[in-house]
């Protein structure tokens, strides 16, 4: 059985076998995790805890990671366009928190953002330069406000804010290089897959937020 195993992993593509191992962690932190990072009665810590607090919400960290992952299967120049006008509209967005601007349910827009990105991703949507950047930048705001709304009780919202924004942009590295297995052999195929798990990912954070 052990060299059966070995002998059936020797002739998975590289890209398929990277791929899979990125849906196991998908579906394990589903499983094991709370959906969102959005809940709680403050904030500790600066820099590094601010850095810290993306990859604890598990929406956040998706929608980030499928932010690259759709620039890089658009390709220039909006692979370099999207992870600026995310972290640059969450800013925005975290402003508005602060101040209490009026918005839509955060935790529903956070939950499209990650079905919408995901499904971008899935069926390899080729949108225009001008959707993409309205799309991501719609869906950065809610996830600045997110935040926005909890700095204040941050010990050092400068810190914190910062770290936040410093771990958003190597998220996004992080799905710009998982996109780059599209050029592997059968790496398409694993990636719009990986945009599947992102989009029924997003359906559960749906259906989360619309029953509270």
């Amino acid at each position: 059985m052990r060299m059966l195993t070995v002998s059936v992993a020797m002739r998975v593509p590289s890209g398929s076998r990277a791929a899979g191992a990125v849906v196991s962690f998908v579906l394990a932190s589903l499983l094991t995790r709370s959906a969102s990072a959005h809940v709680g009665t403050g904030l500790s810590g600066g820099f590094a805890s601010g850095f810290a607090h993306p990859f604890g919400g598990f929406d956040h960290l998706l929608a980030m990671v499928s932010v690259g992952l759709w620039g890089a299967l658009l390709g220039p120049p909006l692979v370099h366009v999207l992870p600026v006008v995310f972290p640059a509209m969450m800013v925005t967005g975290a402003i508005m928190g602060m101040f209490g601007v009026p918005l839509p349910p955060v935790e529903l827009g956070i939950a499209l953002s990650v079905l919408v990105l995901g499904g971008s991703v899935a069926l390899c949507f080729k949108a225009p330069i001008w959707a993409a950047s309205l799309v991501v930048a719609l869906f950065a705001v809610f996830h600045g406000y997110a935040h926005g709304k909890e700095l204040p009780s941050a010990a050092d919202p400068a810190s914190y804010s910062a770290g936040f924004v410093f771990a958003t942009g190597l998220l996004h590295v992080a799905g710009i290089g998982i996109g780059f297995l599209s050029v592997r052999t059968n790496g398409l195929v694993a990636l719009r897959g990986l945009g599947g798990v992102v989009a029924v990912s997003g359906m559960w954070f749906l259906y989360r937020a619309l029953g509270t």
